[in-house]
């Protein structure tokens, strides 16, 4: 872990003794406008309401209506907050920390853009929704919410292994553990942020590690294995962002503890690709359930009549699903 802990205000003072006298100067902060593809299909807090569905979740947090956490600009730890812009086509992004100087601003928008899918064309999908019963009036009741995504290829692929076979509190609880002992760390206006666990960190483990944290024997094999992949660059986002989905999917599956599953949530969240579509859910089978009143969840073959119309809609389907299964 890098020995750096910032400690700031959201506006610093500095005392400066000039003639005699004591002048307190406020340093602004670093200002970054984003903007907003088809913003009259976008709601910031359709965003928040599933942004922020576990209160263990250490990598953001929601404070009076905006969103808070730590990314890396240009290999910086930056601390952001993210709110709504005095237009409706754009985001605010404040620069909490470091105060003073000027950080990069492209990967930054980069970054948001793809965490919310800001650049998305909602638009197709919502007509869609139309004409599928199972997804009908899912866009009037949550329209405006993206696709909430996962920049970080490694957090994508592993989020999906630590959560395999276990409830989502659970998986939760063992996530934070994971993130809050191997990832970077700062605290800033007395608040602890964190960037996920470096592929690098979990290489150099050995799974045995992991145990006392509650990671099952084969849960921390993977992971560690997973870590090492990428180290080795087997596995890499330059690797995965010139492939197709199905090459992706090979490449994914062929690495052991990464099934069917785990692969298409990575490929949703990192690449996203629309036609990823989840069958093996329990999420996902729990919504459908729901939606057509069923008895019990649908079998695997009417799970795949019911989705194979999606197409290029799958994943935005799959997602508007599981929203469903969060209180309003």
């Amino acid at each position: 872990m890098l020995p750096l802990l910032l400690r700031v205000k959201k506006q610093q003072e500095i005392a400066v003794i000039a003639s005699g006298r004591c002048v307190t100067l406020r340093m602004a902060l670093q200002k970054i406008w984003i903007p907003i593809h088809e913003p009259q299909h976008f709601s910031f807090e359709e965003c928040l309401r599933f942004l922020g569905r576990s209160d263990r979740e250490c990598l953001h947090y929601i404070q009076q209506g905006k969103v808070q956490r730590m990314l890396l600009s240009a290999g910086t730890p930056v601390v952001v907050e993210i709110g709504p812009a005095p237009k409706p086509e754009y985001l605010e992004v404040t620069v909490l920390a470091p105060v003073g100087g000027e950080v990069a601003e492209e990967p930054i928008k980069q970054f948001i853009t793809h965490w919310l899918h800001l650049d998305a064309s909602l638009q197709p999908f919502y007509d869609y929704t139309n004409t599928d019963p199972l997804l009908k009036g899912l866009a009037q009741e949550y329209h405006g919410l993206r696709l909430i995504g996962m920049p970080d290829l490694f957090e994508a692929i592993t989020w999906p292994i630590i959560g395999q076979q276990i409830n989502l509190a659970f998986a939760y609880t063992l996530r934070q553990r994971f993130i809050t002992h191997f990832g970077y760390h700062a605290v800033v206006n007395n608040t602890d942020f964190y960037l996920y666990p470096h592929p690098a960190v979990i290489a150099a483990l050995e799974p045995e590690v992991l145990a006392p944290m509650q990671f099952s024997r084969s849960k921390a094999k993977y992971l560690v294995e997973t870590a090492r992949q990428m180290a080795s660059g087997y596995l890499s986002e330059a690797v995965l962002d010139e492939m197709s989905y199905e090459a992706a999917l090979e490449r994914l599956v062929s690495i052991k503890g990464i099934g069917n599953w785990s692969a298409n949530y990575a490929l949703m969240k990192y690449r996203r690709f629309p036609q990823s579509v989840l069958l093996e859910d329990v999420g996902l089978q729990n919504a459908i359930k729901n939606r057509l009143n069923l008895e019990s969840k649908p079998s695997m073959t009417a799970l795949k009549e019911y989705t194979r119309p999606w197409k290029e809609h799958a994943a935005y389907a799959t997602f508007y699903l599981w929203r469903s299964l969060l209180p309003q």
